[in-house]
């Protein structure tokens, strides 16, 4: 099963965050083999974090669970609030595999919470520079809650393009980057 998890800073955290940075990644290394995708996210300077974007395979909710909360940074009290959600990977890939590379352009995190329609979602035409997409789903899979999107593009409009307008409740978009050791 595939679940997607932000982890959204609590204001002030910062140097905690910084602290914990060895124990984070270190975390994250056992869950090397099953990451579709990882980074952080920031605040519009670019530069200040403001969560972490987790895109994991694991065995079930329970798993996912333990993995989101057990995470060092959430137990010493860097975050807020957890996003945690059923996800389906629509692209069929990881984004190590992303065909855009690591760097090169602005990257985002497009959140569309609580869609408006029951229509079927589909990846959009424009797949070329998505990084991951897909569905976020109840805790058993079958209702559509949202919608999970890390793309490149220029700025935070066109990132927020990639949803059709008026479906969703409510759009996040975020600055985001590629994750991992440096």
């Amino acid at each position: 099963m595939e679940f997607f998890c932000h982890h959204r800073d609590r204001p002030g955290s910062l140097p905690l965050r910084e602290e914990l940075g060895e124990a984070h990644w270190a975390y994250m290394d056992r869950f090397e083999a099953e990451l579709i995708a990882r980074g952080p996210t920031f605040a519009d300077d670019g530069e200040t974090p403001t969560g972490s974007v987790h895109i994991v395979g694991l065995p079930d909710a329970a798993a996912a669970r333990a993995f989101a909360f057990d995470e060092p940074n959430y137990q010493a009290g860097v975050y807020r609030d957890v996003l945690l959600r059923r996800w389906r990977n629509l692209l069929g890939r990881t984004m190590w595999e992303y065909p855009g590379g690591r760097t090169g352009g602005d990257r985002h995190l497009v959140l569309g919470l609580g869609p408006s329609t029951g229509s079927a979602l589909e990846v959009p035409e424009q797949r070329d520079e998505l990084i991951a997409f897909g569905p976020l789903l109840s805790d058993d899979g079958e209702v559509w809650v949202g919608t999970a999107a890390l793309l490149r593009a220029p700025d935070a409009e066109a990132a927020r393009a990639v949803l059709p307008r008026g479906r969703y409740a409510s759009v996040e978009v975020h600055a985001w980057e590629f994750g991992g050791r440096r």
